[in-house]
């Protein structure tokens, strides 16, 4: 009488148990990668949706900045700004802002004992505007490989009005039109929340009593770069 081993026969047993399993992960299908083409003009709107939207949502911000090419001063300032979205591309905005002119190293140069010359320079102090902002890019940055950064890039024009004073003892104020034109980014930092940079350039008209006898108009420019941070209403 023949008798089988214990072992074999349990071998043979779980043999038979993982074959089928084998065979239906053999006639599994092979994953593939399917490619979709050139994404076309009209599926636009897939490419384009926004993480971070602006259309509808107001703006408030606050900035710090600094005008430093002006020939006989160097000012920082401070501004208040806010605004409405109209769409992801258009807004308007006013704002208000001040600070206060000093001396650069030039202006001190003439006024020493070399030169003894006080030129009519007008430090800022003030300045109201409104305006309109246009933001045709919106795109994403690979930070260091670490994050991605949304922002937005956008002009902005604006008109106003700029009170100045003069530095020579007379104290003479000044309110003179202005017009303003600029560029400036958004990082978006959350959904609420915006980091704002800005260079902007405004163009003077103003005018200027020099001396009991002689007046006279000048065109005076004041650019200023500034940041800020700024804070989106709710979503539409």
């Amino acid at each position: 009488m023949r008798t089988h081993s214990p072992f074999l026969a349990g071998a043979l047993a779980l043999a038979a148990t993982l074959a089928p399993g084998r065979a239906a992960a053999d006639d599994e299908p092979e994953i593939k990668t399917v490619d979709i083409g050139v994404v076309q003009d009209q599926d636009i709107n897939v490419v384009q949706k926004l993480l971070y939207p602006k259309d509808g949502r107001t703006e408030l911000g606050v900035h710090l900045g600094w005008m430093p090419f002006d020939a006989f001063t160097t000012t920082p300032v401070a501004h208040l700004t806010f605004g409405s979205h109209l769409s992801e591309t258009f807004a308007w905005e006013v704002g208000a802002g001040g600070g206060y002119g000093l001396k650069n190293s030039t202006m001190k140069k003439l006024e020493g004992p070399a030169y003894a010359v006080s030129p009519d320079a007008y430090r800022y102090l003030a300045s109201a505007w409104g305006g309109v902002q246009w933001a045709p890019i919106y795109a994403k940055l690979n930070w260091m490989g670490k994050g991605v950064v949304h922002h937005d890039v956008y002009g902005t024009a604006t008109v106003g009005a700029t009170l100045e004073q003069a530095m020579l003892p007379d104290a003479t104020i000044a309110v003179s039109p202005d017009l303003g034109v600029g560029v400036g980014m958004r990082f978006f930092l959350s959904d609420k929340t915006t980091l704002r940079l800005q260079l902007k350039d405004e163009v003077l008209v103003q005018y200027r009593a020099k001396t009991a006898d002689t007046q006279g108009v000048f065109i005076k420019q004041n650019a200023t770069v500034s940041a800020g941070v700024t804070f989106l209403g709710k979503r539409k």
